[in-house]
């Protein structure tokens, strides 16, 4: 055996508890002692519980503490993901309440800062185990990483009027991120075990993981149980609307309970009693979810709107890391035609349609890259842009913004002439996980990759980006609204499109008027 071998084995006896007869690669935690596995420089665990498993009379209720095991877990393969659509439903499972860990401390005194990873797939598919999240490359620059699993979909997040009435805090439907919050507390209460700091945990996560990471920043049930945050093409700052579109996709409690009553009824059932004993499968659609598979705001996870929330400093004031990506409106497309796109703006926007198709135009007689932006910035855009300027007027942590435009140089001729970095691209880039077969990345790709690890990893250490080898990366302020756009050669940029997020700006407002709120019922 190598003498580096023999001496992370040696050391990771120490590392993996302070029982004495703990054998390398083993680690107590709530619940018991699990065995992960021990490479050159890292220490692996995968499929660790951290609530008990909610099926059964726990279906749709809040995660329950984890039930106590005896022997040694084995924790080397990672757990089903949770219940979800697509055919085959094979390797999901509702048992899916668990995380992993990756570590290279080598002491448990070590107290490594902790990223904690919270998945996309808006809030209706999602796992842990998809190869690009895993964290080895990252936890190699000095961290320890942490994937926590959530439900998703109809089982994950249905509101419903029993289901309010059976609660001790009078709602429903915010289940999955219950869950991440008690993967949360699993981290506070477990994480020195793997060489981790509880005092100095980051959340981070993407798409629907990213609008998470936004709940959980306004939510009064996580108040330090993080000390920083990063959301890519995330942010939740839309207000309530009873028919949703992507950046207003929050309900009230009312409305979802009233979508709960009607997807009830297609099963023919009289009570949720009844509907529990439904098999999971057949409770999730085989593609999109919702309705009924978004959080809500029910006044305990999330208490109210979160761009008022933030307007009165009500927020747990972390630092922060936010952005998205250049084009996230070819992955949402408002129309493939010149008229459909026409048609879908006055459908969503009403009053405001004529405005917006001036400040998101066509060209060319197509649906060309200034009128996806449209989408782009109602979605992501305009609520990454909101956080920052709501922080920096509310709060006294720092604001980091960025946007993300690495993607291939494509010829003037090509269909793809205007195409940017479209929605999701970023997460193996931050995650260094970018595979070396594909002849599409070229050194480039990989140098990107490698700066925005360290600049995302700087950040669990420091609440600061900044550090050795990088650009210098400036904090976002409303006077000196500087934004890192993070591409072949990264360099510091203007927010970009600020005139027509002006105008998204100026419909959000409106739409939080009463003549606003009328309208959109």
């Amino acid at each position: 055996m190598k003498q580096i071998n023999f001496l992370f084995l040696v050391a990771a006896i120490f590392l993996l508890g302070a029982c004495t007869n703990l054998q390398p690669g083993q680690v107590k935690v709530q619940g018991g002692i699990i065995q992960g596995t021990v490479t050159e420089d890292m220490a692996i665990y995968k499929g660790i519980p951290f609530a008990a498993p909610p099926v059964g009379d726990l279906r749709w209720k809040a995660p329950q503490p984890v039930e106590k095991w005896k022997g040694v877990k084995q924790t080397t393969e990672y757990a089903p993901a949770p219940m979800q659509g697509g055919n085959p439903v094979s390797g999901k499972s509702e048992d899916c309440l668990y995380l992993n860990v990756w570590s290279p401390a080598k002491t448990t005194s070590e107290k490594l800062p902790v990223l904690v990873w919270i998945y996309g797939g808006g809030f209706s598919f999602g796992s842990t185990s998809d190869p690009v999240h895993n964290g080895e490359n990252l936890a190699r620059k000095g961290v320890v990483v942490v994937s926590v699993a959530y439900r998703v979909g109809q089982i994950g997040l249905l509101a419903h009027p029993e289901l309010s009435a059976e609660s001790p805090n009078g709602v429903s439907g915010n289940y999955g991120l219950l869950d991440m919050i008690a993967g949360l507390q699993w981290v506070q209460k477990n994480i020195k075990a793997f060489g981790g700091d509880p005092g100095k945990v980051t959340i981070f996560g993407e798409s629907a993981g990213g609008i998470a990471v936004s709940m959980l920043c306004a939510s009064p049930l996580t108040k330090g149980l993080f000390h920083g945050a990063i959301s890519q093409s995330g942010g939740s700052f839309g207000p309530t609307r009873p028919t949703t579109y992507p950046g207003e996709n929050m309900k009230t409690l009312e409305q979802a309970e009233q979508d709960g009553i009607e997807y009830a009824k297609g099963f023919g059932v009289s009570s949720i009693e009844e509907l529990r004993k439904v098999e999971a499968e057949n409770l999730i659609p085989r593609g999109w979810t919702l309705p009924g598979s978004w959080p809500v705001v029910d006044g305990y996870v999330i208490p109210d709107d979160q761009f008022k929330l933030y307007q009165s400093g009500k927020y747990n004031d972390v630092p922060v890391l936010i952005g998205y990506n250049s084009d996230e409106g070819l992955s949402f497309p408002s129309g493939r035609t010149p008229d459909e796109y026409i048609a879908y703006v006055n459908e969503r926007f009403g009053p405001y349609a004529d405005k917006l198709l001036e400040a998101y135009p066509l060209t060319e007689n197509k649906v060309a890259r200034s009128a996806r932006n449209l989408m782009r910035d109602a979605a992501f855009g305009w609520p990454t842009w909101s956080w920052a300027r709501l922080q920096t007027q509310t709060g006294l942590s720092p604001v980091y913004l960025y946007y993300f435009d690495q993607h291939p140089q494509y010829s003037e001729n090509s269909p793809q002439a205007d195409h940017g970095t479209p929605h999701g691209v970023d997460v193996a880039y931050v995650f260094m996980n970018l595979d070396e077969k594909n002849p599409r990345f070229t050194s480039a790709d990989f140098e990107i990759s490698e700066i925005m690890g360290t600049y995302w990893t700087n950040f669990a250490k420091y609440g600061n980006p900044n550090g050795e080898n990088v650009p210098r990366w400036p904090v976002f302020s409303n006077d000196n609204p500087e934004v890192m756009c993070l591409k072949t050669q990264p360099e510091i940029c203007p927010v970009p499109g600020e005139e027509s997020l002006s105008v998204m700006d100026a419909y959000f407002e409106w739409r939080r008027t009463p003549e606003g709120v009328e309208w959109a019922k």
